[in-house]
């Protein structure tokens, strides 16, 4: 499964069903692209038990703020359609592994 990128008008219904990852960032942040890489293994990984969603808060302002994002990356835990997670700035790989296995 490839990684999603989202924006206001198509986000809930790429997050609508199951298990979905959602990475809330900027092109500008350097963290951001730190964790770019370890989402792309997640996804080769374990892309059938997660979907990866990535938002750029300076394009879908709407999404972020409806999501209460301050600080980027924020990664948000969507189980169809509802928030059951969430953790703020880079994470490892393990981290994001264990955070995604919790809620499967």
């Amino acid at each position: 499964m490839a990684i999603t990128h989202a924006t206001d008008a198509t986000f809930s219904q790429e997050v609508s069903e199951g298990l979905v990852l959602t990475d809330f960032w900027a092109t500008w942040c350097g963290p951001c692209k730190m964790i770019a890489p370890v989402l792309e293994e997640i996804d080769s990984e374990m892309g059938d038990q997660v979907k990866i969603v990535k938002v750029d808060v300076d394009e879908n302002q709407e999404t972020a703020s409806k999501y209460g994002i301050m600080s980027i990356p924020t990664l948000v835990v969507m189980k169809d359609g509802q928030q059951v997670d969430k953790v703020i700035g880079y994470q490892p790989k393990e981290a994001l592994e264990e955070l995604v296995k919790k809620h499967l």
